[in-house]
């Protein structure tokens, strides 16, 4: 996970940015980046309607779902940032078990909560590759995330200057 490795730099600016801006260099902000990824991954999954057995709406278009998902993706490389993980080279992904894309957003969130509760390394790795293999469901290749990721990020360097 290479490429994985190297959006590190890039968040760590945006990061910093964010925080310089807000006046909060000195804030602990993991709690509410925590909470952020969980409401982003519920957005997500509101984009796919892949839970929505009710609906006959299709989902979003690929490309909304990947910046949704790449959302998640800036927010997990913030985490990592703050609590010094920023190596997930670890991370060896096989190709997506016979779950359903339902199945596997039930997977990433009860990650997210163990990682929550003991925010320890091993459960960070645990979270990111079930988060990947989430977007490999999706239908996204590193390369896709990378390219919603560099694009996301210029929105949100945008959003920053307009006072978002």
């Amino acid at each position: 996970m290479t490429w994985l490795n190297a959006l590190y730099a890039i968040q760590k600016q945006l990061d910093e940015h964010i925080e310089s801006q807000h006046n909060l260099k000195e804030h602990n902000l993991v709690k509410e980046k925590m909470l952020a990824f969980f409401v982003e991954l519920g957005e997500l999954a509101n984009e796919t309607r892949c839970f929505k057995f009710w609906s006959l709406k299709p989902p979003a278009s690929q490309e909304i779902i990947l910046e949704e998902y790449v959302d998640g993706i800036h927010f997990l490389l913030s985490l990592g940032l703050d609590l010094g993980y920023t190596d997930v080279s670890a991370i060896q992904l096989e190709a997506a078990e016979d779950n359903s894309v339902t199945e596997q957003f039930l997977t990433v969130f009860r990650a997210m909560t163990a990682f929550n509760e003991t925010q320890e390394y091993d459960q960070y790795l645990v979270l990111f590759t079930e988060f990947l293999l989430l977007g490999q469901l999706l239908g996204f290749d590193g390369e896709q995330i990378q390219q919603g990721y560099f694009k996301k990020n210029e929105v949100n360097y945008k959003r920053q200057q307009e006072n978002y």
